[in-house]
């Protein structure tokens, strides 16, 4: 039986393979700036049932300056912001409170990064309505959230309402 002595050679190639290895798996995660999105935010509008129960909630809240998006959606923007302007797939770092009808918390985060392109349609279709810096309401119906059924402590069919501050787009 023969045993092979690894030399500084053998530790170098092996590092340049690491290294190699490393550089190939991350480099399928950087996006080309140049890459256009295809993701129509009004491909897809929520039922008239759904758009109406959140123009009665607005209408009981006096909430008399949110827009409708063409998806259904509902928002009121704060602050439209300064900075960089995502897209419906672009990685965003978000501080963000989602709230029931009724006033219930069911999430919150601070510094929170993620895809557009892996959230709710809602968070697709309105966070690129602000630039970094932006701060948004939106009223989001069941259709763009989770649907009929429930979700942890969210009930089906809920109409979501999120104040998302949007701090970088990347």
């Amino acid at each position: 039986m023969k045993i092979r002595v690894l030399t500084q050679i053998d530790f170098m190639f092996k590092k340049i393979i690491v290294a190699f290895v490393i550089v190939i798996s991350f480099s399928g995660c950087l996006k080309n700036k140049e890459q256009k999105c295809t993701y129509d935010s009004c491909a897809y509008s929520a039922p008239a049932s759904e758009i109406q129960a959140i123009q009665n909630y607005l209408t009981s809240h006096n909430i008399t300056n949110a827009v409708q998006h063409c998806s259904g959606l509902f928002y009121v923007i704060d602050t439209l912001g300064t900075g960089d302007q995502p897209a419906s797939c672009s990685l965003v770092t978000v501080n963000y409170v989602g709230s029931l009808v009724d006033g219930t918390v069911f999430d919150h985060g601070t510094d929170f990064t993620i895809g557009l392109n892996q959230v709710i349609a809602g968070w697709t279709n309105g966070v690129p309505l602000i630039k970094e810096g932006g701060k948004i309401h939106l009223y989001i119906p069941p259709s763009l959230g989770y649907g009929s059924q429930p979700y942890g402590s969210i009930p089906g069919n809920s109409i979501l309402i999120f104040d998302i501050h949007l701090t970088t787009a990347y």
